[in-house]
Order: structure tokens, then sequence, then C-alpha cells
């Protein structure tokens, strides 16, 4: 199996990191084009972040990680199977500050500059504008002020970017993060199943916290109530008489409140334990 991987840019690190939480650990340093891991039936390819969902349609690759953008933006034939929560980002039409055009409308029989051609195309089309698309390479927040474009369409996560460059936001196209896509044919095969299933437990386990306490059998009912886990905590009998051993799935934001509610009732010997994966 075959999983490509961004070789840079904002999705890289953070897709290696999920795959290495998912089992897979890349065994080289090195982002050449085919890079084995600790398992001798997969193997990552390091690529384009924009190549990868044409590699993954072609059957170059069985599966990729890259952003929902750059998906839309190729048009080609995959499957989308997880959203992986990080990456966020919108892409957004922007206009100098001082610029006379304050909706989408106001940009027919102009100039729009951007990398995201198709994008771009298939929006203003449904709008039934006329706009002149100007393609460049990589950010394009100068193009207004250098004379070849009266408009943008990039990408901005925080809009710092827009602000440093005194421009404002028209109108949202779309939203995007990192997705998992694979090839259609390839979602047969056992490898990428059981990829699928370890990434999607490693997104399952985000902010929650194994959660393990021993209590008397008589204050169980009020525990139940302060934590009532996924599908109820597990109970077993202890040695210890009267007490119950009571283990259950908590989000960490909630720990706060939540010890102090078990140790207020009778709770004690409370164990917190991080959760790798978490397969429901």
């Amino acid at each position: 199996m075959i999983i490509a991987v961004p070789n840079k840019g904002r999705l890289s690190e953070p897709a290696i990191e999920l795959l290495k939480e998912a089992g897979i650990k890349i065994e080289s340093s090195e982002r050449r084009l085919l890079v084995p891991t600790n398992n001798p039936k997969i193997e990552v390819l390091f690529a384009r972040a924009r190549d990868i969902p044409h590699y993954i349609s072609n059957g170059s690759a069985d599966v990729g990680i890259t952003g929902y953008d750059m998906v839309v933006e190729s048009d080609a034939d995959v499957e989308i199977v997880l959203k992986l929560g990080f990456g966020k980002a919108k892409l957004v039409i922007a206009v100098p500050m001082d610029s006379e055009i304050k909706s989408v409308e106001d940009l027919d029989g102009k100039r729009i500059a951007t990398e995201f051609r198709n994008v771009a195309k298939k929006f203003l089309k449904n709008r039934g504008l006329n706009v002149r698309i100007v393609e460049v390479s990589g950010a394009c927040e100068n193009a207004p002020y250098i004379g070849i474009a009266d408009a943008i369409l990039d990408l901005t996560s925080t809009g710092t970017t827009l602000r440093v460059n005194n421009l404002r936001v028209v109108e949202e196209v779309l939203e995007t993060e990192a997705v998992l896509i694979a090839n259609r044919d390839a979602m047969k095969k056992f490898e990428v199943k059981a990829l699928v299933t370890s990434i999607q437990g490693v997104l399952n386990a985000k902010g929650m916290m194994y959660l393990m306490m021993n209590v008397p059998s008589k204050i169980l009912d009020e525990v139940k109530k302060i934590v009532p886990g996924l599908k109820g905590p597990t109970v077993m009998k202890v040695e210890d008489g009267d007490m119950l051993a009571v283990h259950v799935v908590v989000q960490e934001d909630k720990l706060f409140e939540v010890l102090e509610k078990l140790k207020k009732v009778g709770a004690r010997d409370i164990l917190i334990v991080p959760i790798q994966r978490l397969i429901y």
C-alpha cells in the first residue's frame, strides 16, 4: 500500500504525526519519492499537496492526505474517506480596503488573481459573472497592488495575512481542512481498511481520557450521573468487600469539574490515562 503525503507546507508535519499515531512510522527523514515505513507492506510517497488527488485517482497511490480545497480544485475522481480536523482554512475572495468592490457581483468585467483556477471558474460561472481569471503561483496578496488584478481568491486561516496586506473579505467560497482520500478500487484492500480504522481511532481519541477509580458500591448511582461515559461506565467488583472498580472515558476539557465532583461523593484511587486510539 502506498500513502501519499504532502512533502511541505502546513499539512505536511501534522499528516506525518497522524500516521505515526495510527502506527505508521516513516523510517527515513529524507523526503524522497518513496520512503519505507515500519510496516513492510506500506510505503509513503511524498508529493505536492495539489498533485496528491491525481496520484490517488490514477492509482499511483492507494490513499493520501491533502486539503479538501486541493481535491475540489483537481476535480479528481477520488473518495473522501475522513475529515482529519487539522489544516482548517477558508477560500475567500478579497479586495483592497479602499476598493469600490463591495460584493461578488461588483467583480463583473474585472480581474481576479488565484492559484485555484478551477474553483474560481466554477464559482463565477454559477454566479453568472464574466470575470477574467489571472492565474498565479502561490501567494497572490500583492496582485491588486501591482495592477494585475482587482481581487484575489486565496486561502486564509486566521485572517492575519489579509490584514497585513490591507485586504478585506468580500465573500467566502468554501471551507477546507485536511482530508484522507482514497482510490475507489483501493478501498477494497485489507490494508486500506485497516489504515482507515486506525486513523479513525486516533481521531476519536482526541480530547478523551480514560478514568479509573475505586468507589463504594453505595455511591455507584451518583458516580454514573457524574461520568455517564460513552455507553455507561464499566463496573467491576474488587476484593475489598464493598468497593467497586469503575472505568470510564471522559472528555479532557471536563476533567477539571468531574474530578472534584467524584472526590466529593467519595471516589478514590483515581487514575487518569491518555487514550491512544478509540474504536467504537
